[in-house]
């Protein structure tokens, strides 16, 4: 008998390990946060600035004692833009590197490939850095996004801008993934809310350079409105590829292409494009005071302005630190996204909307707003929409 109480007593220690062993790190004094970036693919601009914002916040809060006595630890892996690397990434983050959650992970089809290695081990894909609904939809308990849908954007943005412009013939050129594909999907609705059908669709390859081909057979289709499901070099491929040809429709683009970097890299060529967007980039000279103080610190610590990508990181970490304040001293994940699922928060200074979660809603907001280049700048046109 006493034995048997002893094997007992071994199995259920043995229980109590491993049911420890799958809360994914979070010790006395630690927790570690796994991110994903594009640090050397198409996308680096986008991914570097994204790392600048998240380290600067956790600068912020490990100065200060970390969150409930523990700092936060960011690990940051490169896909180069790649969903096979992004699941390598994955499996690193999470198997060796223990992660408590990934947060900030850019690209559609990099999330999709890495969710189910993150999910088997109850780990949370927080604040992706894409807009497609499979960051929120189905609602799943380790989803949460903060960016309205590129499938909304376009739904409400292509009949207003038909509307507004008086466009008689709409296409769209958009990349062959499932980032494009959510363009298009978009596109399609919206322009048939207006009463019309796309009348001419093009693709390119992930990784593309050359655009004459898709710009010819939009040129030829006579089309005044283009949708562009493109990101940062293919926006200013196709857009350049365009004035050079003497095919001046209108340009509007999902929150993908909203970046300093397109005006940056194009030049005067980009002026008079439209892109959808939800933070607006922070330029000093238009900035409040609290923004300005918060650029001057990111300037002087990474050596360069900030850009609406700084801004997405620090938001979300800032985001994180949220949740897990309130969650309290015993962080896990249920506590976590419970601690989650009752999180408000106001307007912040980089104008976000206000966002709000619960256990059917995963996306904080739905909102956007239209935004044009003028003059190498970016100006908001519209009031916010859902």
């Amino acid at each position: 008998m006493k034995m048997k109480s002893t094997l007992v007593l071994a199995v259920l220690a043995l229980g109590a390990t491993l049911a420890l062993a799958q809360q994914q790190d979070v010790s006395k004094d630690e927790i570690r946060i796994g991110s994903i970036q594009d640090l050397s693919g198409p996308l680096a601009g986008y991914g570097k600035q994204a790392r600048n914002g998240m380290q600067l916040r956790v600068a912020e809060v490990n100065e200060q004692g970390g969150v409930h006595g523990r700092k936060l630890k960011l690990l940051i892996e490169d896909s180069g833009y790649d969903p096979k690397k992004a699941v390598l990434a994955a499996q690193k983050l999470v198997n060796q590197d223990k992660i408590f959650i990934m947060v900030g992970h850019i690209g559609t089809a990099q999330n999709n490939a890495a969710m189910p290695v993150q999910f088997e081990k109850n780990v949370v894909n927080f604040m992706p850095l894409t807009a497609a609904r499979e960051m929120y939809e189905p609602v799943h308990k380790l989803k949460y996004a903060m960016l309205s849908a590129y499938y909304s954007q376009m739904l409400i943005a292509v009949p207003r801008m038909i509307k507004e412009k008086g466009s008689k013939k709409v296409c769209i050129i958009y990349q062959d993934d499932e980032f494009g594909l959510e363009v298009l999907r978009g596109a399609e609705a919206g322009a048939k809310a207006a009463g019309q059908e796309l009348a001419e669709k093009t693709s390119f390859k992930r990784g593309a350079t050359d655009f004459s081909s898709q710009v010819a057979k939009m040129k030829a289709s006579s089309c005044d409105l283009v949708v562009l499901g493109t990101i940062i070099r293919e926006t200013i491929g196709t857009i350049g590829e365009a004035r050079k040809t003497g095919f001046n429709p209108v340009f509007l683009a999902s929150v993908a292409a909203y970046t300093d970097l397109i005006h940056k890299l194009g030049g005067k060529a980009m002026d008079g494009l439209y892109a959808t967007m939800t933070v607006q980039n922070p330029y000093l000279d238009e900035a409040s005071q609290p923004l300005r103080f918060w650029a001057n610190k990111y300037k002087t610590q990474f050596n360069e302005d900030p850009s609406v990508f700084s801004a997405y990181g620090y938001t979300l970490m800032d985001l994180f630190i949220k949740g897990a304040q309130k969650a309290g001293p015993n962080l896990t994940t249920d506590s976590f996204v419970k601690a989650m699922d009752t999180l408000n928060v106001p307007v912040d200074i980089f104008g976000s909307p206000p966002l709000s979660f619960s256990a059917t809603k995963r996306l904080g907001n739905d909102s956007s707003r239209l935004s044009q280049l003028q003059n190498g700048k970016w100006h908001v046109v519209s009031e916010y929409f859902k």
